[in-house]
């Protein structure tokens, strides 16, 4: 019963907070003439209400796709559809063809927030309270410790609740996933992915451990035996699942085409805005979109990406683990979040939420890598007036991992699951003993630098020759910090002897 009253307590904080946050302003708040990411969903519930299906991905003159055509998966076009419904039931202006395009007042401001925190509770909430239960050899305080950390994880909630999207419904559909694949559910857990994958594309991101896992588990069964039935049944419930989801749109060719161009539009080049990965960085000195055909930048970042997510995705099909399958998520997510093509900086969150998963097992760099997370979207929830927002939660994330976790104290070798490699360093073993010492100099380094920056983007006008200059200080630093978190991460990987034990009670 103790455990439950103070996962009730959790909740009932982390609910506080995303209604507290949602009070602010959103996206794109009196700004036309296309307004933010408010006004995309909110035009997204206009579309799929009003118009037949066949229309909703093309451009007709009822639908403009270039004022926020419709870009994502059938899932969300369903959501976005179920929503307008009950908006039409408030107040039918609210989605109105034509006439509601920019349509801002308070109660309106209030449904669309509300469908945000459902969905949150519906889809995110339970996935993360029932994988805190699920975590084997943890006391309950450590389970609601690691719940409490993960629901306050800042960055989700400025973004859903304050900035307005629901990453909270395709994320929270890849932590029932992940938390069928710990039963050994597999056929749900492959179900629940394609659900994730098929409200959001950017789920791509995690699309490779998953499969990587569940073909290592398919070859330690045998593809003779069991593995070759159990493989054939995955493959069986990855094609019905699309089926299903994509089934209005299957009535012709040119219809999923057509919605295949809206997923991925190859035209809008190698990333857009400042956004905290290697390319943006990069253009800083050189201006690789000027000297790059788009054709040949798609190429260069898949190559450089497919590279990066290789010796993860190795060891993973061959050594086929749950620790390693949550880990090789957090590496090969950033991996496409650091080199892949067109990337946004509210993608970090892909990467994030893996790291919430494993937050209990190292605490002292997930709590660091998440907070770096949310301050590499600054610029953006700057833009959005969410200042105050950003500085309380950050500040309360910190203050609870440290609490919970006593995340200071878990800075030696160990720790930070770097003792196999600190063994194969041979002669520089020495070294690590003065290791945690310089791990917590960092830490406190570059939160420092987070907060001078963070103050000094809020209350210093740019220079008027660089009015980008905070922007790109932002992007440059937080890629700085990712590439050093994808060496360690993918150390801990590579160097992990617990893999291949518990690999073998798979087999």
């Amino acid at each position: 019963m103790e455990k439950w009253s103070l996962m009730t307590i959790t909740v009932l904080l982390a609910l506080t907070v995303r209604w507290t946050v949602s009070l602010g302003s959103y996206s794109g708040a009196g700004k036309p003439p296309m307004y933010g990411d408010y006004e995309a969903q909110r035009h997204w519930q206009e579309v799929t209400y009003n118009l037949p299906v066949r229309q909703w991905y093309f451009n007709t003159s009822d639908n403009n796709l270039l004022y926020w055509g419709l870009d994502y998966p059938p899932l969300t076009a369903y959501h976005s559809f179920a929503c307008a419904y009950i908006a039409k039931l408030i107040n039918p202006d609210w989605i109105a063809l034509h006439t509601s395009r920019g349509y801002e007042s308070q109660p309106h401001k209030l449904f669309m927030r509300t469908t945000v925190f459902v969905a949150d509770m519906l889809v995110y909430i339970p996935a993360v309270i029932l994988y805190c239960f699920s975590l084997k050899e943890t006391s309950t305080k450590k389970k609601v410790s690691s719940a409490l950390c993960i629901l306050l994880y800042p960055g989700l909630i400025l973004i859903d609740h304050g900035h307005f999207q629901y990453n909270s419904v395709s994320l929270g559909f890849a932590l029932w996933a992940v938390l069928c694949l710990s039963y050994d559910w597999d056929l749900l857990g492959s179900t629940a992915f394609c659900l994730a994958l098929n409200y959001k594309q950017m789920e791509l991101y995690h699309s490779l451990p998953f499969f990587c896992y569940l073909l290592g588990k398919c070859f330690k069964k045998g593809l003779k035996g069991k593995g070759l039935v159990l493989l054939t049944k995955i493959a069986g419930t990855v094609v019905v699942s699309f089926a299903v989801c994509w089934l209005p749109f299957c009535t012709d060719m040119e219809q999923i085409m057509q919605v295949l161009r809206r997923l991925f539009p190859i035209d809008r080049g190698l990333f857009e805005d400042k956004v905290a990965n290697i390319w943006c960085s990069l253009s800083v000195l050189i201006k690789i979109k000027n000297i790059v055909s788009p054709q040949t930048q798609l190429k260069l970042s898949f190559a450089i990406t497919f590279l990066s997510v290789l010796p993860t995705c190795i060891k993973l099909t061959v050594q086929p683990s749950l620790r390693g399958f949550k880990f090789a998520l957090v590496s090969c997510a950033l991996s496409f979040f650091l080199f892949s093509f067109q990337v946004h900086e509210k993608s970090i969150l892909l990467v994030s939420v893996p790291v919430c998963l494993i937050i209990n097992e190292i605490p002292f760099m997930a709590t660091w890598f998440l907070l770096v997370s949310t301050f590499s979207m600054l610029p953006l929830l700057l833009k959005d007036g969410l200042l105050l927002p950003y500085a309380v939660t950050m500040l309360a994330f910190l203050s609870v991992c440290v609490a919970s976790f006593s995340i200071f104290e878990k800075t030696s070798a160990e720790d930070l699951q770097l003792k196999p490699f600190s063994f194969s360093l041979k002669g520089y073993v020495a070294w690590f003993k003065s290791f945690p010492k310089i791990v917590r100099t960092l830490f406190l380094l570059s939160v420092t630098l987070m907060g001078v920056l963070s103050l000094t983007s809020a209350a210093v006008p740019p220079p008027q020759r660089l009015p980008d200059l905070f922007p790109v200080a932002v992007s440059v630093i937080s890629c700085l910090h990712f590439l050093l978190f994808l060496v360690y991460f993918n150390i801990v990987i590579l160097w992990d002897s617990r893999n291949s034990r518990s690999q073998k009670k798979i087999s």
